[in-house]
C-alpha cells in the first residue's frame, strides 16, 4: 500500500524541517529540497509521504511546506470559564492521529476535561485521554500535541494530560460521524 493517493499534494521542502516518523514516533530532520506528498493536512499539522515513509510536520513548520501556519487563538478579555472550556474542546478537535483523519474527540479518546484557577488570571486544564491501542508509537506525540494546543489558549498557563487505559478504548466510543467516516456505520 502506498502512502499517497491522487489527491495527495506534492511539495518540496523550502528549508530543513523537524518531522516525526509515523508510527514510530521518532523525531528526524528532513533536509531542504526534500520532495514528497502531503497526504493529510488537518488540525494545523501535516502528514507527509517521503521516500516510502510517513512523517508528521507540526503547524509551526508549515512554511517549510509552502503553507501558512495556523492563526493565533483569540479569547475575549472577559471570557468566562465556559468560554474557555468551549475553546478547549475546539482545540482538542484539532488534534489528529497522523494515520487517521479523525480528531481525538470524535474518536472517543478524550475521557474528561476539567479546569482550575491557580491564580485569578490563569487557568490549568486537566485532560484524561487514551489511545486506540496501548502500544501506539504516536502516543507521546498525541499527548504532547494536546498539551501544546491547549497551552496556546490565552489564560491557560498549563495543561496536564493524563494518559489512561481504563476503560480500554473500543470502537463503540467513536462518535457517529467518526464511525461513518471510517465505514463502521
Amino acid at each position: 500500500m502506498s502512502g499517497f493517493s491522487l489527491s495527495s499534494e506534492p511539495f518540496t521542502l523550502e528549508r530543513d524541517c523537524q518531522a516525526v516518523m509515523v508510527p514510530q514516533g521518532e523525531t528526524v530532520s528532513l533536509p531542504a529540497g526534500q520532495i514528497g506528498y502531503i497526504t493529510q493536512a488537518l488540525g494545523g499539522s501535516f502528514t507527509v509521504y517521503v521516500e516510502g515513509n510517513l512523517f508528521r510536520i507540526a503547524g509551526n513548520d508549515a512554511d517549510a511546506l509552502g503553507k501558512e501556519p495556523p492563526p493565533p487563538i483569540e479569547l475575549a478579555s472577559d471570557a468566562s470559564d465556559a468560554d474557555v472550556e468551549a475553546l478547549v474542546w475546539q482545540q482538542l478537535r484539532t488534534v489528529f492521529d497522523p494515520e487517521i483523519p479523525i480528531n481525538v474527540v470524535e474518536l472517543g479518546l478524550v475521557y474528561d476535561v476539567s479546569m482550575e484557577h491557580p491564580s485569578p488570571d490563569q487557568r490549568k486544564v486537566y485532560v484524561k485521554m487514551t489511545l486506540t491501542a496501548p502500544g501506539c508509537g504516536m502516543g507521546d506525540i498525541l499527548v504532547d500535541d494536546v498539551r501544546t494546543k491547549l497551552e496556546l489558549i490565552p489564560t491557560v498557563n498549563e495543561a496536564d494530560v493524563d494518559l489512561v487505559f481504563d476503560p480500554p478504548w473500543n470502537h463503540s466510543m467513536m462518535s457517529d460521524a467518526a464511525k461513518l467516516e471510517t465505514g463502521m456505520l
